[in-house]
């Protein structure tokens, strides 16, 4: 008699994705720098046993945030199957939102990038998805690289486009260098942002954002006592002025202090690249005395890891992979 015990189901497969929040140009390196931050989106993903969506979403954005297959991670997802010739799960996912959304902080890049690892992850075995393809896939959806790489990889991320498609660098921040973001109660659209910039500059602006920007590379990796310099812009903050007049005179009176600040993203919130951690107290200072709104200070870290991977069991969760 065979006294083997009877096969068991196999539980269904669960994961978390966690990617930071990030802050792209940092003042001069417009479309190119971007800077991964400690805070961040969660997802957990269960895929399931039959085709099927099922979208949970708490946290930032909750309210506005689709449900359905228009829900922008779940496009990305579809579109990393797609684009490796595979059909999509079924997918239960519950989201935990923190990264502000519509405020320069690089929640749309987030959820790229968090749907892209969701589909790398679920891809294991079957399809062999490289880091580069990522960076490609994301670039194609969110239009350029500077807040998908450091999302993607962490830390302080150079990003190019060559004929072979986009390409990264990351590098160590100094670790003296304390960020900052202010967040107000406001939003901006990223594409009425850009569309308040020109399509040619002066020769001195472009030649003046060049040496900032190879400057602030120095300041952001090994003295960042020329943050200040480093941080000046030429290109497209004042063009955005217009649009976001409460942050550009916030910006103002803080680099008046002598504090490093810029627009974060397309904004509207301000980044602060403090040359220390004691420096953010004495720049909240500043801001709460200048402002006419209220504006939410995040005493924040770089995040060196960018998107992470972990199994997930119901009440802990265990190292499972890194993107």
């Amino acid at each position: 008699m065979n006294t083997a015990p009877r096969a068991t189901e196999q539980a269904p497969r669960s994961f978390v994705v966690r990617v930071p929040a990030t802050s792209a140009n940092l003042g001069p390196g417009f479309d190119t720098l971007g800077l991964a931050l400690s805070v961040y989106d969660e997802i957990v993903v269960t895929e399931l046993p039959e085709p099927g969506l099922e979208v949970f979403v708490e946290g930032e954005g909750a309210e506005d945030v689709a449900r359905d297959a228009s829900n922008l991670v779940v496009r990305s997802i579809q579109y990393a199957f797609d684009a490796f010739g595979q059909e999509m799960p079924g997918l239960r996912f519950e989201a935990h939102n923190t990264i502000p959304h519509g405020r320069g902080m690089g929640s749309s890049g987030a959820a790229v990038v968090s749907g892209l690892v969701i589909a790398r992850t679920l891809l294991e075995g079957r399809v062999d998805v490289s880091d580069d393809d990522l960076l490609r896939l994301a670039t194609e959806l969110e239009g350029h690289p500077d807040n998908v790489a450091p999302a993607l990889f962490g830390g302080l991320t150079i990003a190019w486009i060559t004929p072979d498609g986009p390409q990264h660098k990351k590098l160590l921040v100094h670790r003296g260098v304390a960020p900052l973001v202010f967040v107000p109660g406001f939003t901006m659209s990223t594409s009425l942002a850009r569309s308040l910039q020109p399509l040619n500059v002066p020769r001195e602006d472009a030649v003046f954002n060049v040496s900032r920007s190879a400057l602030l590379i120095a300041a952001l990796t090994q003295s960042p006592e020329l943050l200040l310099a480093a941080t000046e812009d030429r290109l497209h903050q004042e063009y955005r002025a217009e649009a976001m007049p409460e942050t550009l005179r916030i910006v103002r009176a803080l680099r008046l202090a002598g504090f490093a600040a810029v627009v974060s993203g397309a904004g509207p919130s301000i980044l602060v690249l403090a040359d220390g951690p004691g420096r953010r107290l004495e720049a909240a200072d500043v801001v709460e005395r200048v402002s006419d709104t209220a504006w939410e200070a995040l005493m924040l870290a770089v995040d060196f890891k960018g998107a992470t991977v972990r199994e997930h069991t119901e009440g802990a969760t265990q190292p499972f992979s890194a993107a």
